[in-house]
């Protein structure tokens, strides 16, 4: 197998750059950079690292020698802890990549390989990338988590419970006409392994979709009549001039999207065009879209001026009288504002923050992509064939459930039928891991 090589730290100036050399010319590698043997396993060492062609020294930096399997890739690990300029960097991936035996590596590849060779399932390489991407403290919790192996670990102890309750069923095929073999009792028994399974994941799927939408950000969507105060509230609540405002009507045709981190959890503000009546073509269009994001929404903002209608087009819908300072009635409102003064904006960011909340939990999700929740709602589909015909059906056709359920847990894991969705996960991922 080849020996790749990658950065594992930002790029970039910086104090320190980390490079990651993984496979089985990983020790040689460092041979030839330092013109020694590798040092002790796991212990710092302060080499200088010349160019294996000319000579010439590279840097003075930190090595280690990680030897496998036990490392993140399972294989041979070394990493070089350089000083941190980019020409340091450069000469030094330039003396690798000269190396025989040695490439760089594509994004993703380290954690391929830690998937490949058994130290990571599926559930925990997405939790990786989760972990990366996560931007507040609730998505950075669940995905410790998931890379923790919180879902793994529950669908490996699912999927053993089948297996033997699959391996009994088929013995009951197999040796039903011997006499010391009950042909009926086994698949009895194994009834009642499969409605624990089956209620076990089922109510890790009644969550509401929480960890997904962790994930993605609960989504508010500003709407209202033109001048209602959308983009100034959205401008207040980003506290930074994200959308353009304007005294003319119709300014905002196309939705502006703000990521906020409320109490730890992901809130997308969504500023959108007034809803009124237009024969502008392109205003028309705001409007549609505005509408759909509407339909799309975790909670709608109604925001209303004074004199504007009221409207409640979403179940989740908070109305807001905006404009407090010049008229403050609230007749028929939830809260009333003022972006000018900040009247009444802590209230409203505790109102979101309440809502999302209760919408998203605290990262405690057990399941966190569609990809792991359409393989359980499989698997208990399976089940619940296998429990309905444990008692009417022939065992073949009871064990044949039994078989598809496992194939379904084997596929949140990682185990079968994820080829063409690994090269995605795993092009999603930085150099360096």
């Amino acid at each position: 197998m080849e020996t790749i090589f990658a950065p594992a730290s930002g790029f970039g100036r910086a104090a320190v750059a980390v490079v990651r050399i993984s496979g089985p010319q990983a020790g040689a590698a460092l041979e030839r950079l330092s013109h020694a043997p590798p040092p002790p396993p796991r212990r710092l060492s302060l080499r200088i690292l010349r160019d294996p062609q000319s000579g010439t020294p590279l840097d003075r930096a930190l090595v280690v020698w990680l030897p496998g399997p036990g490392t993140f890739t399972g294989e041979d690990v070394v990493e070089l802890h350089l000083h941190g300029g980019v020409a340091v960097r450069a000469a030094v991936l330039g003396a690798l990549g000269r190396l025989p035996g040695l490439a760089p590596a594509a994004p993703g590849a380290f954690t391929r390989r830690a998937f490949l060779n058994g130290r990571m399932d599926l559930t925990a390489v997405e939790g990786l990338a989760d972990l990366i991407d996560a931007e507040t403290e609730a998505q950075r919790r669940q995905a410790m988590r998931q890379l923790d192996g919180a879902l793994g670990r529950r669908v490996e102890a699912w999927r053993t419970s089948l297996l033997d309750a699959l391996a009994a069923t088929e013995a009951a095929l197999d040796f039903s006409d011997e006499g010391d073999v009950d042909a009926d009792a086994l698949p009895q028994a194994s009834l009642a392994v499969v409605v624990r399974v089956r209620d076990e994941i089922r109510a890790g799927l009644a969550d509401g979709r929480r960890g997904e939408r962790l994930r993605d950000g609960y989504t508010v969507v500003l709407a209202g009549p033109p001048n209602a105060g959308k983009s100034t509230l959205l401008n207040a609540l980003a506290r930074r001039d994200a959308a353009i405002v304007s005294a003319i009507p119709g300014t905002t045709r196309d939705a502006i999207e703000v990521r906020c981190d409320l109490g730890g959890l992901p809130v997308v503000l969504v500023d959108t065009a007034g809803l009124r009546e237009s024969s502008d073509v392109i205003e028309a269009e705001g409007i549609a879209r505005t509408r759909r994001r509407m339909e799309s929404a975790d909670l709608v903002l109604w925001l209303a001026g004074p004199g504007d209608s009221v409207e409640r087009p979403h179940p989740q819908t908070l109305v807001l009288r905006t404009k407090a300072d010049l008229v403050p009635e609230t007749s028929g409102m939830d809260l009333a504002i003022s972006a000018l003064t900040g009247a009444g904006l802590d209230r409203l960011l505790d109102a979101l923050q309440g809502a999302a909340a209760n919408a998203l939990g605290e990262g405690d999700a057990l399941v966190t992509r569609e990809r792991q929740r359409l393989a359980l709602e499989r698997c208990v589909e399976h089940l619940d064939r296998a429990a309905a015909g444990a008692a009417t059906l022939p065992p073949e056709l009871v064990a044949e459930d039994l078989r598809l359920a496992v194939r379904a847990l084997g596929e949140v894991a990682g185990r079968v039928g994820v080829e063409e969705m690994l090269d995605r996960l795993f092009a999603s991922f930085c150099i360096g891991k």
